[in-house]
Formats: C-alpha cells, structure tokens, sequence
C-alpha cells in the first residue's frame, strides 16, 4: 500500500494510507494513543512475570516497541507475537520519530523489531522477543499455533475501512487462543464489536479514550472454550 508520512497532534509520526483514507494512528497523537489502549489499558493489567503477547496489526511496529520499552522498565519478560499482512520497509520504518520521541538511545531497538525476519522467534533483548508472522488474518484459519496468549492487542484497521476484520468468526479465533484471563484491548468501541466479543466468551469493559476518542474496550476471557 502507499503510504504517507504525517504528524499527529502530539509530535509522533504516524503513517496515511490513501486508497483507504486511513491512519495508522489517532490524529491526536500516536504515541499517546498507543500507550493509553495497549500498555496502560492492556498489558500493565497483566502481573504475570513472563507475558505472552499477539499483536493483530503489527502496523508500524509503535506497540512492539512501547512493550519492549516496558519490558527494560520493569524487569517483565515479554513474548511477542505479531501479525501482519502489509508490513512497511524497513526504510520507512526507519523515518518514524517514535525512538526520538520516547527514547533516543533506544533507536537501534526499534530498528532491530522491524528488521528481524519474519516467521523466526528472535530474543532482541533478555526481556523481549518477538516472532512476526506475515499472513492474512481476515481468514483466521492462516494462523496456526500452539502458543495461548495473556495480551491481545486487536489494532486493525477500522471496521468501516477493513470490515472482514471484524467478524465472529476472527473473534472466535482470537478466544480460542487466549490463557484463562487474558486481556485483549481495542480503539473500537462500537457496539456490535462488544456484542461480538461477549458472544464468544469475553466480559468487556468501556473505559474511557484517549484525547479524540470517547471509549475504548477491553475484554477479560475467563476460560478458552473453542
């Protein structure tokens, strides 16, 4: 997909992609957006010391990041998992001010989490590894795996852009890959996305969003039952 560079309200790039007339990030901040659904909202929630966590929409590779970042802060073994079927180039990934404005010295990191190849577990730090997947999760039958997960971060594309993201059925999938407890958080508030989610087993909760977004979601899975 083309793809054009912009900055959102907080300084933070994040990425426009025009056949969809969409951005990777909230307009109103990138980086502030990323914190606030994924780590504080998700996996700060989480107190296991080893976490388990499946991105769905590895994207610019932000909350890859932020979660290794945490991972060095606070001594907190993460395994990453990330799915993505339009990665950017690693020249691209390259121009985003995300290390700058979060970690100068912490660039080559956000470099290594894009340049490791895909479909192999790679250790990038003794907290954080992180194996990517490139595959089409729309037909969540592509992804195959033994691995439950304690953190979904759901960051696809918005309903109304990428519809069959958001089905039952991805949902379903998503269930039957959870740990007992897991957590999975989202930007989409939507309604029929809650219902969906409380239709496959998860209790949901509407917390409130970042600046430019009234809610968020997150879903709490008891027990995996698919």
């Amino acid at each position: 997909m083309r793809i054009e560079f912009q900055i959102t309200e907080d300084g933070s790039h994040t990425l426009f992609v025009p056949t969809l007339n969409e951005h990777y990030h909230s307009v109103h901040g990138a980086i502030q957006e990323s914190k606030h659904i994924f780590i504080d909202a998700g996996l700060r929630k989480c107190s296991k010391s080893e976490i388990k966590v499946l991105e769905i929409g590895f994207g610019t590779g932000l909350n890859a990041f932020l979660s290794a970042l945490e991972s060095e802060e606070n001594n907190i073994n993460i395994r990453y998992t990330a799915l993505e079927f339009y990665p950017i180039s690693l020249s691209d990934a390259k121009k985003l001010n995300f290390p700058k404005m979060l970690n100068p010295s912490k660039e080559s990191l956000f470099e290594t989490i894009h340049a490791t190849k895909w479909e192999e577990s790679e250790e990038i730090t003794p907290q954080f590894s992180i194996q990517k997947h490139y595959l089409d999760f729309s037909n969540p039958q592509n992804f195959v795996t033994e691995k439950q997960f304690d953190v979904i971060y759901f960051d696809a594309f918005a309903p109304e852009k990428q519809p069959e993201m958001w089905t039952l059925q991805i949902f379903q999938k998503i269930y039957s890959l959870c740990e007992p407890d897991a957590i999975l958080t989202t930007y989409c508030a939507k309604g029929s996305i809650r219902r969906m989610l409380q239709e496959v087993g998860f209790k949901v909760e509407r917390l409130p969003g970042p600046p430019g977004k009234r809610e968020i979601l997150r879903a709490t899975a008891l027990q995996s039952r698919y």
